[in-house]
Formats: structure tokens, C-alpha cells, sequence
């Protein structure tokens, strides 16, 4: 009888999975029509999983992944796949879904080297100190040298950030104990500004040496523009708390999506690719083909980020979001961009959309974005009460928003196609949009409002 931690041979069949004591065998990382040996991890009364051993022989479509930590991070799910291999791959997983047609991926337009944010947490090894990735869905730190994916001049930073720490002799947090001041370092880049933040989160208000090691740290790096202490004193995985103070600088850097000017403080919500946050957004601005007469609704909006870029193209702008901080944020932006039609509310976006629903407010187009877990009925509904003509919904969770689709669907709004974006290339993840409009109100048309 199969057990946990047994090493067994397989043929995967064309679609990189196999049939294995009469259950399905989920084989991480595996690919089509490969001869593996493998390590049995899981085992269930419906499927067994298990990680590659050695790889017999590979497939046509595998690459030698260069990531020294690929197989303890898992945070590149899918770098043992040569790139264009991967685009399709993840056209071909969200067919299995949607009956939409799908566009092809467009590809990031950086394959490596594309985060502008890295949050990273800290270990105590001996008597030195190393900054690692979280091994995937665990606390585990893995260190690393180098990430393929990160910025290299943060990584670099955080290399200083770790010698500073045992220059200054001070201690490592241990979430068991809950002792010890170092917990995170998050790092933040503007792509176009070349301004670099760093957040270094600490367990307590007291940072001993505190002066001579920011003094130290921006000597060795001065493209730093500012440096923020915040600091979390609380049992959990959540890393930033409000408690904050700037260290040196203004607690914030900017950087450009489209032309426009964004603030990027140490919470605020910002495309972590920025290149392909530009594509994104110009296609789903394009989408909607909006008129100057026209009242757009950005639900969902962060920072403001879509809305702005899109209130060129439109009479008004009117930004929802739930983030206290990113509204601010998101009013901070417009002034910074001398926009004048736009403006911001903070509330939770199905209660806005039914309050607007309610008083009939005039709204010509939505642009929505929300978190992974997707929309709401009700907020669906409302859009459909207030006889919106077109919606343009961009999703991280292209599941999600195939569910809402189907409620959109229901309310009678037509669609076909899904656009898919590389957001984060050699992830598992995937950006989409749908362009969406009701039958009666085809885009185009004129509508009265009450």
C-alpha cells in the first residue's frame, strides 16, 4: 500500500498529470509526457500529491529553472517553463473554466526583474543575520542570495539592511517567543522616479542606535528617499500596522502609471508591474471608448490609479474605495495631477453602489477592480438598477470573476471575450478584462436617468 514519503516512478500523460492506485496524482511542477521520480507528500481518500524526486525524462516544454531556492520558495510556480510555454499555459487552465474567448497572454514586458515591492522577513542563523522569502502557505524563511524577480539594487539594500543589524548587535523577532525588535523589511521602487522607500518593521518604538544605522544605511545607498520605522507589536502575520514614523525623508515615494503621477506610501496600494500595469490599464480605458459627457465610476480604487488615468477621457470621475489610507492617498494624486473631475469617497463599494442606486445618480460607465475574492451580487444588481451601459471589470482572480460574470449574465448584460495580461510572470497568476454592456442599453446609446 502507497504511504507518505514513497519514492515511485510515473509517466505523466499530455496534460502533466497521471492516474496512481486508482487516484488522481497531482505532481508539483510537473509537465506533459515527462518520466519522473517522485516523493509521495499527501494522500487522500480522492487524490495523492507528491513533489519531483529526479527527472527522468523531461519534456519538450521544460527549462532549467535558474533560481538557486526554486524548489524551497515556490513563489515562481512556473519557472521551470520556458516563458512563452508558460503564457500559453495559463490561457490553456482558464479554458478549462470559461466558455469566453480568450486573447492571447500579453506577455510582461519585463520577464525578470519586474517588482517594484519586496517584503521580506528575518532569521537568525548563528551569529549572522539573513533576510529570506517565505516559503510558500508557510513562515518558513528561505534565504537567497539574488531573486530573479526583484528589483537588484533592493536586493542589495537588503543585504545592508542584514550586516547593519549585527553591526549594531540588535535582535531577531521569534514569533514563538515573541521576543526581539527586527520582524519585516519591505522595500518599495519607483519604476520611472528611481526613488527607492524602505520600511523597516520593528516590534517596539524603541530602536537602539537608531541614528547612526539610518545614517549608515543611506551612506551605502543613497538613492534611498526615504526610510520609515513602523512599528507592529502584535501576535500575527499581517505586517504593517498604523504605527509609524519617518525616519528620514517624506514617508512616501512616487512614481508614474500612463503619465500620471502617483504618491506610494508605505501601505498604499500600487501595481507591483508597473510596465504591464500601463498596458493593462490603456486596454481597459480603451474599452470603454468614453465621451466627455460621460460620469465613470472607479469601484474598487485604491489610489486612484485607473480613475485618474481615465478622467482625460470623461466628464467626471467618481472613486469608491473601503481604504481609508488610499483615499487619501487617492486625493493626494488627484491634486498632484491638477485633476479637477474627480473625486473620492470612502465607503464599502456594494453599500455605495446601492446608495447611488437608491438616489438615481447618473452613471454612464464603471470600471471595477476588486480583490481577489471578487464582487458582490448586490453590487451587481445596482449597477444593473441604475441602468448602466458598460462596465469594464479587471480582475486578479479570473475565477472570481467568472462566478460574477455569471450574475452579471443574469441581470442581462452581454459579453464574449476576456483580455489576459502576465502580470506577474512565472507565477501561476494571471490579470484579465471583460468589457461588459445591457442588451437594452447597448454601448452607445443615449439614456435618461431619473
Amino acid at each position: 500500500m502507497l504511504k507518505i514519503n514513497d519514492i515511485v516512478e510515473i509517466t505523466t500523460d499530455s496534460q502533466g498529470k497521471c492516474q496512481y492506485d486508482g487516484k488522481q496524482l497531482y505532481i508539483l511542477n510537473a509537465l506533459p509526457k515527462e518520466r519522473l521520480k517522485i516523493k509521495i507528500t499527501k494522500i487522500s481518500s480522492r487524490f495523492i500529491e507528491a513533489k519531483i524526486v529526479k527527472i527522468i525524462k523531461p519534456s519538450e516544454h521544460r527549462s532549467k529553472a535558474k533560481c538557486p531556492i526554486y524548489d524551497d520558495c515556490g513563489g515562481c510556480a512556473l519557472l521551470h517553463m520556458k516563458y512563452e510555454d508558460q503564457l500559453a499555459h495559463k490561457k490553456k487552465e482558464l479554458a478549462k473554466i470559461t466558455s469566453l474567448q480568450l486573447h492571447d497572454v500579453v506577455p510582461s514586458p519585463k520577464e525578470y526583474h519586474y517588482r517594484n515591492k519586496i517584503i521580506l522577513g528575518f532569521k537568525q542563523l548563528g551569529q549572522s543575520v539573513i533576510a529570506g522569502l517565505y516559503e510558500e502557505d508557510t513562515h518558513r524563511i528561505v534565504s537567497y542570495d539574488k531573486c530573479l524577480l526583484h528589483d537588484e539594487v533592493s536586493d542589495d539594500i537588503v543585504k545592508t539592511i542584514c550586516q547593519l543589524i549585527m553591526k549594531y548587535k540588535l535582535s531577531i523577532y521569534d514569533e514563538d517567543k515573541r521576543i526581539g525588535l527586527f520582524r519585516h523589511v519591505m522595500i518599495r521602487k519607483g519604476y520611472y522616479t528611481q526613488q527607492y522607500m524602505v520600511v523597516l518593521v520593528v516590534s517596539s518604538s524603541i530602536f537602539p542606535s537608531r541614528n547612526n544605522f539610518i545614517k549608515d544605511l543611506r551612506q551605502k545607498h543613497p538613492q534611498i528617499t526615504t526610510i520609515v520605522q513602523n512599528i507592529n507589536k502584535r501576535a500575527t502575520s499581517v505586517v504593517l500596522q498604523d504605527e509609524q514614523k519617518i525616519l528620514y525623508g517624506k514617508g512616501y515615494i512616487e512614481d508614474q502609471i500612463l503619465g500620471k503621477t502617483f504618491k506610494i506610501s508605505p501601505r498604499s496600494f500600487f501595481q507591483i508591474n508597473v510596465l504591464q500595469a500601463e498596458n493593462l490599464y490603456a486596454k481597459a480605458i480603451s474599452l470603454l471608448k468614453l465621451k466627455k459627457d460621460e460620469v465613470v465610476l472607479d469601484a474598487y480604487c485604491g489610489t486612484g490609479t485607473i480613475g485618474i488615468c481615465a478622467s482625460s477621457y470623461a466628464k467626471e470621475v467618481i472613486g469608491v474605495e473601503q481604504n481609508k489610507q488610499a483615499v487619501r492617498d487617492a486625493i493626494d494624486n488627484a491634486k498632484i495631477n491638477k485633476i479637477k473631475n474627480i473625486s473620492f469617497y470612502c465607503a464599502d463599494a456594494t453599500e455605495f453602489m446601492q446608495m447611488c442606486a437608491k438616489q438615481q445618480v447618473l452613471i454612464d460607465a464603471v470600471i471595477m477592480d476588486p480583490a481577489r475574492e471578487g464582487s458582490t451580487y448586490k453590487f451587481i444588481k445596482a449597477i444593473d438598477d441604475l441602468k448602466i451601459k458598460k462596465v469594464v471589470y479587471i480582475s486578479c482572480n479570473p475565477e472570481t470573476q467568472i462566478r460574477d460574470l455569471k450574475w452579471f449574465k443574469q441581470r442581462g448584460y452581454e459579453f464574449k471575450e476576456m483580455f489576459l495580461f502576465d502580470m506577474f510572470s512565472h507565477s501561476k497568476h494571471l490579470e484579465s478584462i471583460v468589457f461588459l454592456h445591457k442588451k437594452e442599453y447597448r454601448y452607445g446609446c443615449n439614456l435618461s436617468k431619473k
